[in-house]
């Protein structure tokens, strides 16, 4: 399955729960960078539990069918998501890493899996929690033009 049929099927499973992370997560250069090597080094393709993609890091049981050898995720496959990250590269400034959504699958629900714990164990890597990470500035709106 590739990510498209991933998203459809996630928005399709009864018993998911997403939340908006408001205001958005943003991850600090530093951490941002130890994230994402943490996160390559457990990549499910080589026996690890994450997949991580340029909006979306995807948190499964266990590692794809072919483990060490480049592993491919089929429907054959034992492996099953748990959640998923929607993130932004890049935002707010270039190195910074953004979170604003988090779900969780059925069977990441049944195994006990909350957005809090999905976010924290990513985070962890970067020396973060959700309840720590910075958040995004938020600015009020501006004020509506009006003609006098």
């Amino acid at each position: 399955m590739d990510a498209w049929e991933f998203l459809v099927a996630e928005t399709q499973d009864e018993g998911v729960v997403t939340e908006v992370i408001r205001p958005a997560a943003v991850v600090p250069e530093e951490a941002a960078r130890a994230i994402l090597m943490q996160l390559a080094l457990r990549d499910v393709r080589i026996g690890g539990v994450w997949d991580s993609e340029p909006a979306l890091w995807r948190r499964f049981d266990g590692p794809w069918s072919g483990g060490q050898s480049g592993g491919q995720h089929d429907a054959n496959s034992s492996s099953q998501l748990l959640g998923t990250i929607q993130i932004a590269y890049g935002v707010p400034t270039r190195y910074e890493i953004t979170i604003f959504r988090a779900t969780i699958t059925k069977v990441g629900q049944d195994q006990g899996w909350t957005v809090e714990s999905l976010c924290d164990e990513a985070l962890e890597y970067g020396a973060l929690t959700l309840a720590t990470c910075p958040r995004a500035d938020l600015k009020p709106p501006p004020q509506p033009f009006v003609m006098r």
